[in-house]
């Protein structure tokens, strides 16, 4: 291979580059645990299997900084990378876990943080399919009781309503709806607003010459529900992998989405935290 562009750590601040007295006083300051979950999956052909977890990383990584100007020490776990897989599960580069196991796997590192002594998590999604968000939320409920810990799933306006979720259940954390994205097609997956997000953040990963050249795919909602039957229907409906304008990504957009989401993320935890 041929290819050598610059690598990025999804590592980079977490726990994984802490030593183990590092997390030890970080436990013992009341620091809330910041955690990502989402998937490897597709994502077109201009943007890296990857998206999904660099997503939710860029935005905790400032969450984690606004936080600590309000006085809220927070800790940011290595993220999950196995999530649920139903929409682009026949694509290549998708890969698929049974949601039991996602859920145990949460279950595990929720009893793990509590015995390292902290006290509260708060799990941001990074994958939009709902088959993963409900085995997250199955996952913050029961990895909080069994642990005993306060976890929560930060969770947008948007998809609280399109779930179907309570906003008053004690294991959400709703955010603020952030109001900075007017795409001119219907965006869903690896469009403009997820090109323009790792545009922002991490712009050496994206194949900047390949997402110019791709056409809008112009759906509109029975396109989507189609699309969102998955498997074979998603393989058919979007051949290439993508739905929405990559071509109008900016990296000048993604920075402004990431410190919006960022914001929202602070303002929920430090609300659940009671500060």
């Amino acid at each position: 291979m041929t290819d050598r562009r610059p690598g990025y750590s999804v590592f980079d601040d977490t726990m994984a580059d802490m030593t183990f007295l590092e997390l030890m006083e970080a436990a013992r300051a009341g620091a809330a645990v910041l955690w990502g979950l989402a998937v490897m999956e597709q994502h077109g052909p201009h943007l890296p299997l990857g998206t999904d977890v660099y997503v939710p990383h860029a935005i905790f990584k400032r969450a984690k900084a606004l936080l600590a100007a309000r006085g809220i020490p927070s800790v940011i776990a290595p993220p999950c990378y196995w999530g649920v897989n139903h929409v682009t599960s026949k694509f290549p580069g998708s890969f698929e876990v049974r949601p039991e196991i996602f859920v145990e796997l949460m279950v595990d590192m929720f009893k793990s943080l509590k015995k390292d002594g902290f006290n509260s998590v708060f799990c941001l999604s990074g994958h939009g399919d709902a088959a993963h968000n409900r085995a997250l939320f199955e996952g913050v409920r029961k990895g909080s009781a069994a642990a005993p810990i306060d976890g929560y799933m930060l969770i947008a306006p948007g998809f609280l309503q399109r779930l179907g979720f309570d906003p008053a259940d004690p294991r959400l954390a709703p955010m603020r709806a952030v109001d900075q994205f007017h795409a001119k097609y219907m965006d869903v997956h690896a469009g403009d607003w997820e090109t323009s997000l790792i545009l922002g953040a991490f712009p050496d990963l994206v194949k900047a010459d390949v997402a110019r050249s791709l056409a809008p795919t112009d759906f509109g909602p029975d396109d989507l529900a189609e699309w969102r039957k998955g498997r074979e229907y998603a393989l058919r409906k979007t051949p290439r992998g993508y739905l929405g304008d990559p071509a109008a990504a900016t990296a000048a957009k993604g920075q402004q989405l990431i410190e919006a989401e960022a914001a929202a993320v602070a303002d929920a935890v430090a609300k659940r935290l009671g500060r």
